[in-house]
C-alpha cells in the first residue's frame, strides 16, 4: 500500500508470496472444486502481533472475499503464513494478501508477560485498552458487540484484559490502519477438473472403421474408465511424397501415408478424410462420447503435406530455400520428406495465425474440447500463448495437452503460457531412482504449480526398450505407475496387447507401425481389465486425483518402488515391482508423517486380499506376472 502525506510508508513486509510463476508473469493453475492454498513470508520490524487474510475475486466479478491466514511455522518462531479458498468457477481468479497490526492483541500479550514478571501496577496501561476496546466498540457500530465492548472498556481490570473470549470479539472488529496488501494481485487461472484428472485412449480411426467405427466402441471405452479419447489426423492425406509401410521412401498403391501429412485436394485442417466419414458422422461421434462423459481430443499438427490447399492459396507462409524449393521438415536423423513446415517469420504471419485459431475454432464449433498439440515446442511461445488465450476466452471448457518431449526449459514455459497438459519423461524412467527423483520434481518442485503432466506408457512414436525387453510382463508394472503416480495418464492402442516389436534394434519405432498403415483393432487386449479395475479405483480415490501429495517410501530393495498419496481422509499406498522378470521381496516403510494409526488395516484393491500394516516396516512380496504390485487402500476395523 502506498504511503501518504498523512501516513508514512507500511511497515509491515510481504515477501514470497505462493502460488506466484515467474514472478506473477504467468498464473497458477487449479480446477473447479479445488481448494487453494496461499503463502507468504509476513513481519514487521518490533515484536507486535500481526493479522493477515488472504483476498480472492471470482472472474468477472468486481467483489473480494477474505480468508483468514495464520503462522504454519509459528513453534519455530517462523514468519510463514498460509491462507485458502475455494474456487468455484472457471476463468481466472485473482488473490492478494493483507496484514495488518493488531494492537489490542499486542496490548494484551504486553499484560500477560507483565503478569507473569510479578508486575502489579497496571494502571496506565489499563488506560491503553480501555481507549482500544472503545475503538472498537465503534468499529462494532450498534449490537451486543459494541455493548460488551464498551462495558469492559468501562470496567477494564488486569484479569478481564486477559480474558481470551475478550480478545477474541477485537478480532472480529480489527483496526486495518496501516496495512499492507501485496504490490499486485496474483492470477490462479481455473479449469475444469478433466484438465488435472483423466485417463486418455488414442487410436487410429481408420483402424477401427472409420468414425462410425469408432462411434460404436465408444461405449466401452466408457465401460473401461476411459474419460478422452484421442484421434490422431483425421484429415485428407497428402499423395505428393507419400511414405510406404515401415515408413518407406516410396509408397505402394494401396499404402494410406501417415495421418500427419495434412491435406490434399480434399481439404486441409478443417477437413475429414473421406475414408473415415463426413461431417455428420463426426457430430454423431461427439454426441455418442459426450453421452458417456468422454471427450474428443483432436491432434492439431501445424505442417501440411506438398498437396495442402494452403501450399497454392498461401506460398509466403512457407519455407523456400534460394533456389525457391521448398524445405520439407527434419529432425536429423528423422526426415519427413511428406510434410511442410510453416514459415513463422513471414511477413504475413498476422493472417497464419488467424487461419490456425479458425482451425481450431471450427473444431471447437463441432464440439471438440481437447487438443493434443504435436511438437509445440518448435513453434513460437508468443503463438501458443495468443492462441490458447483466444480459444479459452470462447470456449473456456477447452483442454490443450502438449505433446513435448525436449529440453526442461521449454517444457516447463509451455505449461507456463497456456497449455493444460503436458506430456512427460516418465515414458523412459525405468529405475526406482529416476521414477522418484522425476515425480518429486514434477510434485513438490515448484513444477506442480503450473504443470499438469499426463504419464502415457506408450505413443505411435515410443515403444520404449522397457517395454521391448521386459515382454508382456513389463506392462503391467508400467499401466499401474501411471495411472497411479499421475492423476492424468494415457494408453495408445495396441499396449492392452502388449505389443513391442520395433522395427530394428535400438529403435523405438514399431515394426508395421500404425501410422503407416492400417490395422483391424478392436477392444478385446488381454490387459483390458486391469486397465478398467485401475480406472474404476482412480474415480473411486481422490487420493490418485492429484499429483502434489505423493510421498515415496523406503523398500530396501531397489526393483520395488513403493509410495502413498493422502486426499483428506483417502489414503492409498502403492507397491510396484518394477523387476518384470523376477519375483521381489522387500518392505514399505510408513512414516508417522502419513497420519496412520500404529497399526491399520489395508484392503489390495486389486486382488482384494487384506492385511495388517504398521508404522514402520512392512513385508512385502511380488511375483510377476501373477502379482505385478500392491494397491492398497486403509478400511475400518
Amino acid at each position: 500500500m502506498p504511503s501518504s502525506p498523512d501516513q508514512p510508508p507500511p511497515r509491515i513486509q510481504i515477501e514470497e508470496p505462493a502460488p506466484r510463476v515467474d514472478c506473477g508473469r504467468y498464473p497458477a493453475k487449479a480446477c473447479v472444486g479445488d481448494t487453494v492454498d496461499v503463502f507468504a513470508t509476513i513481519f514487521k520490524d518490533g515484536h507486535d502481533i500481526l493479522r493477515a487474510v488472504a483476498r480472492y475475486r471470482a472472474p468477472g466479478s468486481e467483489e473480494w472475499h477474505e480468508a483468514p491466514m495464520r503462522r504454519i511455522d509459528a513453534h519455530v518462531d517462523g514468519d510463514r503464513w498460509q491462507g485458502s479458498f475455494r474456487v468455484t468457477a472457471q476463468g481466472r481468479w485473482t488473490w492478494s494478501v493483507q496484514t495488518w497490526t493488531d494492537a489490542y492483541a499486542t496490548w494484551h500479550s504486553e499484560i500477560e508477560r507483565k503478569v507473569a514478571a510479578g508486575q502489579d501496577e497496571f494502571s496506565g496501561e489499563l488506560s491503553e485498552g480501555a481507549v482500544l476496546l472503545r475503538d472498537a466498540a465503534v468499529r462494532a457500530g450498534h449490537g451486543a458487540d459494541a455493548d460488551r465492548l464498551t462495558a469492559a472498556a468501562d470496567h477494564l481490570t488486569v484479569d478481564a484484559a486477559l480474558d481470551p473470549e475478550l480478545l477474541a470479539l477485537t478480532e472480529r472488529y480489527p483496526d486495518r490502519t496501516g496495512a499492507s496488501v501485496l504490490d499486485a494481485p496474483l492470477i490462479v487461472d481455473v479449469d475444469r477438473p478433466r484438465a488435472r484428472f483423466g485417463a486418455w485412449y488414442e487410436l487410429f480411426p481408420r483402424s477401427w472403421g472409420g468414425l462410425r467405427g469408432v462411434q460404436e466402441a465408444i461405449p466401452q471405452l466408457a465401460e473401461l474408465g476411459f474419460d478422452v479419447l484421442y484421434l490422431p489426423p483425421i484429415h485428407p492425406i497428402g499423395t505428393t511424397n507419400r511414405k510406404g509401410r515401415n515408413n518407406a521412401l516410396q509408397a505402394g498403391p494401396d499404402d494410406p501415408g501417415s495421418p500427419w501429412a495434412i491435406g490434399s485436394a480434399e481439404g486441409g485442417h478443417d477437413a475429414i478424410h473421406p475414408d473415415l466419414g463426413t461431417i455428420e458422422d463426426f457430430d454423431a461421434m461427439v454426441a455418442t462420447a459426450r453421452e458417456h462423459g468422454i471427450d474428443i481430443a483432436l491432434d492439431f499438427a501445424i505442417q501440411c503435406s506438398p498437396d495442402h490447399p494452403w501450399l497454392k492459396e498461401h506460398p509466403e507462409w512457407f519455407h523456400r530455400r534460394p533456389d525457391g524449393t521448398l524445405k520439407y521438415a527434419e529432425n536429423p536423423p528423422k526426415r519427413y520428406q511428406d510434410i511442410y513446415n510453416v514459415n513463422w517469420d513471414t511477413p504475413d504471419w498476422e493472417a497464419l495465425w488467424d487461419a490456425l485459431r479458425d482451425v481450431v475454432m471450427h473444431w471447437v464449433d463441432h464440439g471438440v474440447r481437447a487438443f493434443r498439440v504435436d511438437n509445440p515446442h518448435t513453434k513460437p511461445l508468443p503463438f501458443w500463448e495468443w492462441l490458447i488465450g483466444e480459444v479459452r476466452a470462447v470456449q473456456p471448457d477447452t483442454i490443450f495437452l502438449a505433446e513435448a518431449f525436449t529440453r526442461r526449459a521449454m517444457m516447463r514455459t509451455l505449461a507456463k503460457v497456456g497449455f493444460s497438459q503436458s506430456y512427460t519423461y516418465f515414458t523412459w524412467k525405468n529405475s526406482r531412482w529416476e521414477l522418484t527423483e522425476y515425480v518429486n520434481e514434477l510434485a513438490h518442485s515448484g513444477m506442480q504449480d503450473y504443470y499438469r503432466p499426463n504419464f502415457f506408457v506408450n505413443t505411435p512414436d515410443i515403444l520404449t526398450e522397457y517395454l521391448q525387453h521386459g515382454g508382456p510382463p513389463a506392462f503391467a508394472p508400467r499401466l499401474i505407475l501411471a495411472a497411479t503416480l499421475s492423476p492424468t495418464y494415457g494408453i495408445y492402442s495396441g499396449f492392452e496387447h502388449f505389443e513391442n516389436v520395433p522395427v530394428r534394434p535400438g529403435s523405438e519405432e514399431y515394426l508395421d507401425s500404425e501410422k503407416y498403415e492400417i490395422k483391424d483393432r478392436r477392444l478385446d487386449g488381454p490387459l483390458l481389465p486391469l486397465v478398467g479395475r485401475l480406472n474404476e479405483i482412480r474415480r473411486d480415490h481422490p487420493a490418485l486425483q492429484h499429483l502434489g501429495n505423493v510421498t515415496f517410501l523406503e523398500t530396501e530393495n531397489d526393483a520395488l518402488i513403493a509410495y502413498a498419496k493422502r486426499h483428506s481422509d483417502d489414503v492409498v499406498i502403492c507397491v510396484v515391482n518394477i523387476d518384470p522378470h523376477n519375483p521381489q521381496e522387500g518392505v514399505a516403510v510408513i512414516p508417522y508423517e502419513l497420519g496412520l494409526p500404529p497399526v491399520f488395516p489395508v484392503v489390495d484393491l486389486l486382488g482384494g486380499e487384506r492385511f495388517d500394516w504398521q508404522i514402520g516396516r512392512n513385508f512385502v512380496r511380488l511375483h510377476p506376472p501373477y502379482r505385478a504390485a500392491h494397491v492398497l487402500t486403509t478400511v475400518p476395523r
